[in-house]
């Protein structure tokens, strides 16, 4: 089921949209500010957002730009009453992949939105494979040989760094910056946290480490 993120104020439009959206066999999550709405980008994982504009605290163009800040192939959509060319103009060249504007029929779109889909599946990324463990980056699935393992949303991101980086050292900011990156005010320590974390979950059935600590510089994925 594809994961639509709406970041709109209007609860008409948040409510029509869940709903029609949901009927139509999306799983669907709302807010109704931008910093909400980066929190739950961050921990929802969602396949396209659908983000208004004109919201009060943090506009639609610095939560894209948030956005595009640790994830530049997520489909975004603009839905706006800026209906004006130089607003359309602005709106792609920070990085919407699509605006419409209000009011707009929920059909219409239902048709971009389904568009998008089927040129961001036309360009799926392809799986990960370090040693026996396998990540598909786009059904977020995880295998230790042939166990699943269940990952949070912050986990698996993590997981995809070390993957994408094998062999590599990754120190605790350069993990912060790539993983956490936008709307992050907390201890670097969580690095460590979320790495034992991970540690144990790719280990509970007794499979060898694969993340190891490297003293005074930060982590590296290889094998024994």
């Amino acid at each position: 089921m594809e994961r639509i993120l709406v970041i709109d104020d209007d609860p008409a439009v948040t409510s029509l949209l869940r709903r029609g959206l949901g009927y139509e066999g999306y799983k669907v999550e709302v807010a109704d500010s931008g910093p909400d709405g980066l929190a739950l980008a961050r921990d929802y994982s969602p396949d396209l957002v659908i983000l208004d504009v004109m919201m009060p605290g943090m506009s639609g163009h610095e939560v894209l730009k948030r956005l595009r800040s640790v994830d530049d192939k997520l489909p975004v959509i603009f839905l706006t009453a800026k209906d004006a060319s130089s607003d359309e103009v602005l709106g792609l060249e920070l990085g919407a992949d699509d605006y419409i504007t209000k009011p707009f029929t929920f059909e219409i779109l239902l048709a971009h939105l389904r568009a998008l889909m089927r040129r961001q599946s036309s360009s799926r990324s392809p799986h990960l494979r370090f040693a026996d463990l396998a990540l598909d980056p786009d059904e977020h699935a995880i295998y230790r040989s042939e166990r699943e393992v269940s990952l949070t949303s912050l986990e698996f991101k993590l997981l995809v760094e070390f993957m994408e980086h094998p062999r590599q050292v990754l120190s605790k900011e350069h993990l912060l910056d790539r993983v956490w990156g936008y709307n992050f005010g907390g201890n670097a320590n969580v690095v460590e946290v979320y790495v034992m974390q991970l540690r144990q979950k790719l280990e509970e059935a007794g499979e060898a480490r694969l993340i190891h600590t490297v003293r005074g510089a930060g982590y590296i994925l290889r094998e024994e």
